[in-house]
């Protein structure tokens, strides 16, 4: 169960969350835009120093390997991942830039996350990121990230404690940050996508696709699938009438239509998850979860949008 307390230091303040786990990447040299431009879905040569994007490496058949969070400054490009993510990532990077110069280097293990959520998560910093997301800054504590929820601060990990301790704002639990992500419908690589999930399917098209930019891996089905065809399944908010657990079967009738991604006992909405089911479980269905058959709405998302 979720701390009350945390949830609502999260929808009402702010609480800190630790997401030093993620894996993290940083790209150098005269071609490692270039480079990265023929390889995932979103716009990079499009990015000013200073703003970064949300993107998806896909394989020949515009299925995700990974997605990411793609950060530009005039000498390096910055990408941090889901921790089952960050091995494609690497893989890629050592595979097509050769003969290029493009330099990549794995810094999981030398720089922290420390996630400030809440709307009073730009108060403890001393030179706040500009609102819009992904857009970032450089302070006293290290580089500020603008989130959907808050403000990200990467800094060396070393230095993290020192810079909990200086921002003065108390952890809270990942369960509860975990409630807000759900609630807003954002989904999350290795539990509610992975690699047979098509970025239009997880509803990703708009934050991670641009349809503008020149070819890379996997365009021709993301395009195909935009402009002339219809998604087989799509994310989906599912409001319980009792917990569930991840990878639990959903059945609408007597046919399985997907499985629970993301689960949470939220203090404000009561037992919801996220998932990617086929298309016929539309929203206002009503479909069985699990060997308990725990009966469920299919929402659209966010949940009470």
């Amino acid at each position: 169960m979720i701390a009350t307390t945390d949830y609502e230091r999260l929808r009402e303040a702010v609480g800190l969350v630790d997401r030093s786990a993620r894996g993290k990447l940083r790209l150098t040299g005269a071609e490692a835009v270039d480079y990265l431009q023929g390889q995932i879905t979103n716009d990079i040569e499009g990015l000013e120093p200073g703003t970064g994007c949300y993107a998806a490496l896909l394989n020949h058949k515009g299925k995700m390997l990974a997605d990411m969070r793609v950060l530009r400054s005039e000498d390096q490009i910055w990408i941090d991942a889901e921790p089952a993510a960050l091995p494609a990532l690497v893989r890629n990077a050592s595979m097509f830039s050769i003969g290029r110069d493009v330099r990549h280097e794995d810094v999981t293990d030398e720089y922290a996350i420390l996630s400030l959520i809440g709307p009073d998560a730009r108060e403890p910093l001393d030179k706040p990121p500009p609102q819009q997301e992904h857009a970032f800054t450089t302070g006293d504590h290290g580089l500020y990230v603008s989130t959907d929820l808050g403000v990200d601060v990467i800094c060396p990990r070393a230095d993290a404690a020192a810079v909990r301790e200086a921002f003065g704002v108390e952890q809270v639990s990942e369960e509860a940050a975990e409630c807000l992500r759900i609630e807003s419908g954002r989904p999350r690589f290795s539990i509610d996508v992975n690699s047979d999930t098509i970025p239009q399917e997880a509803d990703l098209n708009e934050r991670a696709v641009s349809f503008t930019k020149g070819c890379y891996v996997g365009q021709e089905t993301v395009a195909r699938l935009h402009y002339k065809g219809k998604p087989n399944r799509h994310l989906r908010g599912l409001r319980l009438a009792e917990p569930v657990e991840h990878g639990d079967e959903i059945r609408l009738g007597e046919r399985v239509v997907g499985q629970i991604g993301s689960a949470a006992e939220s203090p404000a909405l009561g037992p919801i998850a996220l998932a990617v089911v086929r298309r016929e479980a539309e929203p206002g269905a009503v479909v069985q979860v699990g060997p308990s058959s725990i009966e469920a709405t299919v929402s659209e998302l966010p949940f009470g949008a």
